[in-house]
């Protein structure tokens, strides 16, 4: 008899994140029946990145709406997740990082009875307000979960300090670096064709050197946005021989402030959001990534490329520790003068660019099917 897995998320990284695990699962279908369970809390950015990895959901929620706010969303994703619980009743459910998704499916799947298996697990800040609400999600997971798979042995050591059993959790890798090179080498081969990537390719100016930025943090609106774009302005102007691309977030926090101070300057590109294939082409052209994003501090280094990231914790300090990333906050004076530091000093820039990837090296997911299976095998 086949074990039953469901496979729960809704936003875009997650579906990044994810999708190795399903293709992963599905290789062994002799023992497994995987579905797929979308609660589609972003729509169409998730759904991009599904026809990229070529995944079709057995179950889309499609519960995103107008002016959603964190207690109706986590609301709907517990009702509407109980009838496809019962519908298929999945022994295991997995639940990715710190989305609502992901803390309100693991509740849901606990209240039904499946064993919640958590990837990405462990990660921490210890301050609920930064990342709100991620960091409280996270935590409330963990407590929820049978199963945990870390990323990393910081992550582990986190859930042991917790009081997790260490038999409960696997340290794997992250599997955004087993999507990072699917997609890359996807992206790379001579047949694709990308109507972004094909944009990208005639904006891009191949005799300057390229800065990439993203952000879109709740904690950075208001005064931080405006440091930010103040920050930019400043490394645009003083060095001509610089192109920064920025793909905006549609939010009017971040829209408003870096339309209304970034328009108009020669070398600053400000463009739409990007889908994910063509982030990940941009992401291997840049010189540098200035960044809020956690998932860019995972892979970026896979690429060689250093990363700023505006940001005054991290959940991830690993990247700090060995140096493939910079905390610089939203302080306007250390985003500039590490910015100039990488542009000027070749020996910082290598130093970053060079070391190893603390995230993994693409095989998390086999180690969490593998780890499954030997909970199978005792089941």
């Amino acid at each position: 008899m086949k074990l039953k897995n469901l496979i729960i998320f809704g936003t875009r990284p997650e579906a990044i994140k994810m999708a190795p695990l399903i293709h992963e699962f599905k290789k062994n279908s002799v023992k497994f029946e995987t579905r797929v369970c979308i609660t589609a809390q972003h729509r169409e950015m998730l759904d991009q990145v599904l026809d990229f990895f070529n995944i079709k959901p057995d179950y889309d929620l499609n519960l995103m709406r107008p002016n959603q706010n964190l207690y109706n969303l986590t609301s709907d994703i517990i009702l509407n997740l109980k009838p496809v619980l019962e519908d298929f009743k999945p022994d295991f459910v997995y639940v990715h990082g710190d989305t609502t998704t992901t803390m309100a499916a693991a509740l849901t799947s606990f209240y039904h009875g499946s064993k919640v298996c958590h990837i990405e697990a462990g990660l921490r800040t210890y301050n609920l307000q930064s990342p709100f609400p991620e960091e409280m999600n996270r935590q409330v997971t963990t407590v929820l979960a049978n199963f945990n798979f870390a990323p990393t042995e910081t992550s582990k050591n986190n859930l042991i300090n917790e009081g997790r059993s260490e038999k409960s959790i696997c340290v794997t890798g992250n599997t955004v670096i087993d999507a990072l090179f699917y997609g890359i080498e996807k992206v790379n081969a001579p047949n694709y064709t990308d109507a972004q990537i094909d944009y990208l390719k005639k904006i891009i100016k191949n005799d300057k050197k390229l800065i990439l930025v993203t952000g879109h943090r709740r904690e950075n609106h208001g005064g931080g946005f405006i440091r930010i774009c103040e920050s930019l302005k400043q490394i645009a102007e003083q060095h001509p021989d610089v192109q920064i691309i920025y793909p905006v977030h549609l939010n009017p926090n971040v829209k408003k402030p870096v339309y209304e101070l970034l328009s108009g300057i020669d070398n600053i590109s400000l463009i739409a959001p990007l889908a994910y294939p063509a982030f990940i082409w941009l992401m291997e052209k840049a010189h540098l990534l200035i960044t809020d994003s956690g998932g860019v501090q995972e892979e970026a280094p896979s690429l060689g490329k250093p990363v700023l990231v505006m940001r005054d914790t991290t959940e991830r300090p690993e990247a700090v520790t060995v140096g493939t990333v910079i905390l610089v906050g939203t302080v306007k004076e250390k985003i500039i003068s590490e910015t100039e530091r990488l542009l000027n000093d070749e020996h910082a820039y290598h130093q970053m660019s060079k070391v190893i990837n603390p995230y993994g090296d693409g095989k998390a997911s086999e180690r969490i099917v593998e780890f499954i299976m030997k909970q199978t095998d005792e089941l």
